[in-house]
């Protein structure tokens, strides 16, 4: 008699799938400093996807010098602004934040989003975290930077979407400087990554509300015979009488899809400023047109269009710099079917 071999339906590595209490991702660590002090991170929001066709550089892959078609998606990246510095302390509970100093010259539509201080003294605050760090209470100095989805014109919103950016440096002194030099201004994409790099990308995945254990898990339909409530489309046991409880691993149905998800070593194969260069004909479905800055990353990520994806330096970098690649080709064929 053959070995019955049923592996088990569904991967409990993201459990328990609830749905995101933002629908803008978080960062939880930052890697080590490299180079000259920078943000660590941007955000963008995705057009679409779309096709390019490119010499293959990855050593000793079979198609190595090769032309290769390769999928692409598209992220409208407009300006972000740096909105405040903000100073961490570290004890036995975690990091907390202990002081911040926020920019005089906000832009108006960040009320939507958050009440802006508008009574504190600048000078004061950069001065009260100057004086932090020299007596070490300070562990890390962050930067508040938030979107300015008004520029564009495939995201029907103005309210901005406000996080936190770690800042590429090796000491405190160099970050709190950087961070003063930046604070209230605009940065560009070009200011943070550059052509060919690896980043790893995070954003909310398309929501599908709630679903059956079928479509949830990956489990297999019932037979008719053992199925006798009706339905083909159900576990058909929810475990033991002891322990008298329902175990978390028994798949049910539930909330599907609306988590966050974060990809590692995404690799930017193009950065430019002419939206048109990559837009199809007729636009994006459920976008529209890229019209300013943008960011090719090679393959997938996670959400629907018009979601904020965040890119952030690559915490797992297993490869080195490849380069800038050759791109021969984007394709812009319509995709209106």
């Amino acid at each position: 008699m053959g070995k019955t071999h049923r592996p088990k339906r569904g991967s409990l590595a993201f459990s328990p799938r609830k749905r995101a209490k933002s629908h803008i991702p978080r960062f939880r660590a930052w890697p080590e400093a490299t180079g000259e002090p920078r943000l660590q991170s941007f955000a963008g929001y995705k057009a679409g996807m779309t096709h390019v066709i490119m010499v293959d550089d990855i050593k000793n892959s079979l198609t190595q010098g090769m032309e290769i078609s390769v999928p692409v998606t598209v992220i409208e990246t407009p300006a972000i602004r740096v909105a405040a510095i903000r100073a961490y302390t570290e004890d036995n509970a975690g990091e907390r934040a202990i002081a911040e100093a926020w920019a005089a010259d906000l832009d108006p539509e960040l009320r939507r989003r958050i009440n802006v201080p508008t009574d504190e003294n600048l000078a004061a605050n950069l001065e009260n975290i100057g004086k932090m760090i020299e007596e070490g209470k300070v562990s890390d100095i962050k930067a508040v930077i938030y979107t300015l989805p008004k520029s564009l014109t495939g995201v029907p919103k103005k309210t901005p979407d406000i996080m936190e950016s770690g800042i590429s440096a090796r000491d405190l002194n160099t970050k709190f400087e950087y961070a003063k030099s930046i604070l209230g201004t605009l940065k560009s994409v070009t200011d943070v990554f550059k052509t060919g790099i690896l980043v790893d990308t995070a954003a909310i995945t398309i929501g599908k509300g709630t679903q059956g254990p079928v479509k949830r898990w990956g489990i297999n339909l019932m037979k008719g015979k053992h199925s006798r409530q009706g339905s083909l489309r159900q576990i058909g046991t929810l475990g033991p009488w002891h322990p008298a409880h329902v175990s978390w691993r028994v798949p049910q149905m539930g909330q599907m899809g609306y988590h966050q998800r974060t990809e590692f070593n995404k690799r930017i194969l193009k950065i430019g400023s002419n939206g048109a260069d990559v837009t199809p004909d007729g636009g994006f479905l459920n976008y529209g047109l890229v019209h300013g800055d943008y960011v090719l990353i090679k393959g997938s990520v996670p959400g629907p269009s018009k979601r904020l994806i965040r890119l952030r330096d690559p915490i797992r970098a297993k490869k080195a710099d490849l380069g800038e690649p050759n791109i021969l080709h984007i394709s812009r064929e319509s995709k209106q079917g």
